[in-house]
């Protein structure tokens, strides 16, 4: 066989998968209680919600960077869990994505028939500084011992290339934060309680330039969870649902760009939509990892929104709150409602369920019939090495 020819499988549908049941355990700032905890109370809303025992999922799928040295196996026992099909992914941003991905792929096959993905961390005093600390070796070698790490300075370098290279301007990043904290005063759960003005947002303290206050988001404590099923499981429960359109996740994509400009949806995005049976035109609702506003810019392009270096002038033409023209992270995103750790991977998805459903209650988009929601993460001191993406449709269960 020819080394060099790639022979690819037709990549096969959803049909018939469906997520159910969105849960949010309310965000704080601070929390002296464990990772354990958190997702221990995930766990339990999602039985609530089902009206079942949680001893009824037979699938378990965990993000988490607080939980250690416990991953997944050691959760079946905390918790009185017995499943016959488990995944631990502790992959940030993207953990939501892989999880909705890898659980929907084992109900089809018959390996489980509930699966819940729950994400959940703490936030003690210094959770994120130690984090921060071991959560990159290519970080411990290339840059701490230069004084520098941590994700404000490598998307500081970002910023400044996509700005330099693509025209844009801290007023079009501003844009977006100030809709997202217009969007947040609507949601009970988000951190984020003050109005944003532009003003405020351009003269906030700088962090690592162009990075300033308002472009970073603010580590928390929370969860963040789904099930995921078949549609005739949702019905026989009396669950709403939301259908599975389609899903991609790419890693290490582009790593010739010498700084980043690109994630990883651009090479899959075609087959997302594809498979889904849509057009970009068709979404009526958004859900970008919102990590740094630039990184939400980038996706309106790498997720067929806006042609590459179109993003600022994208931004610049449409209106991104609730009652928007292009309704853009509903909740307030991770920018105003917080970063609980993995579970900021699970909440544009659990946001976008909601939407789908028509259970976004004062976050609801008017005639929201499909959305998008996106997943990234995994920052190497330079990049980062994950991005997914899933749409979904209402109509299920």
């Amino acid at each position: 066989m020819d080394a060099n020819r790639v022979l690819k499988g037709k990549r096969q549908s959803y049909d018939g998968i469906v997520a159910a049941v969105p849960v949010t355990v309310p965000y704080q700032r601070y929390s002296i209680e464990s990772g354990h905890w958190w997702i221990g109370r995930a766990l339990k809303a999602l039985a609530e919600g089902a009206g079942l025992s949680h001893r009824d999922f037979d699938g378990f799928a965990v993000a988490s960077f607080s939980i250690a040295p416990d991953t997944a196996i050691g959760l079946t026992q905390h918790f009185g869990l017995s499943p016959r099909w488990l995944d631990y992914i502790p992959m940030g941003g993207v953990s939501g994505v892989l999880s909705l991905r890898r659980a929907a792929r084992a109900v089809q096959a018959g390996d489980a028939d509930i699966v819940a993905c729950v994400a959940g961390d703490t936030n003690h005093v210094d959770t994120f500084r130690r984090t921060l600390s071991n959560f990159s070796r290519f970080s411990q070698d290339a840059v701490y011992p230069y004084g520098a790490g941590g994700p404000n300075a490598s998307f500081a370098l970002i910023a400044r290339r996509y700005m330099k290279q693509f025209g844009a301007r801290r007023e079009d990043f501003g844009k977006l934060c100030v809709a997202q904290r217009d969007n947040a005063l609507r949601n009970p759960n988000a951190l984020m309680k003050k109005p944003l003005t532009l003003e405020q947002y351009l003269s906030a303290r700088p962090i690592a330039d162009p990075i300033h206050l308002f472009d970073c988001v603010m580590p928390c404590a929370g969860a963040e969870a789904f099930l995921v099923m078949r549609d005739e499981t949702a019905k026989s429960l009396g669950l709403p649902s939301a259908r599975i359109l389609s899903t991609i996740e790419r890693h290490h994509a582009f790593p010739d760009d010498e700084i980043q400009l690109r994630g990883g949806w651009a090479v899959d995005v075609d087959e997302l939509y594809h498979i889904a049976g849509i057009s970009p035109n068709d979404v009526d609702v958004v859900q970008t990892y919102d990590d740094y506003p630039v990184i939400s810019m980038m996706q309106f392009e790498d997720l067929g929104f806006c042609k590459k270096g179109e993003g600022p002038d994208f931004v610049r033409n449409h209106t991104f709150t609730i009652d928007g023209d292009f309704p853009h992270n509903t909740s307030g995103g991770q920018l105003s409602v917080g970063q609980a750790g993995a579970a900021g991977g699970h909440l544009g998805i659990v946001e976008c369920m909601r939407q789908v459903m028509k259970l976004a209650g004062p976050t609801q988009v008017e005639g929201a019939r499909i959305g998008l929601a996106s997943g990234f993460g995994m920052i190497n001191y330079d990049r980062g090495l994950s991005s997914g993406a899933v749409i979904f449709a209402g109509g299920g269960g």
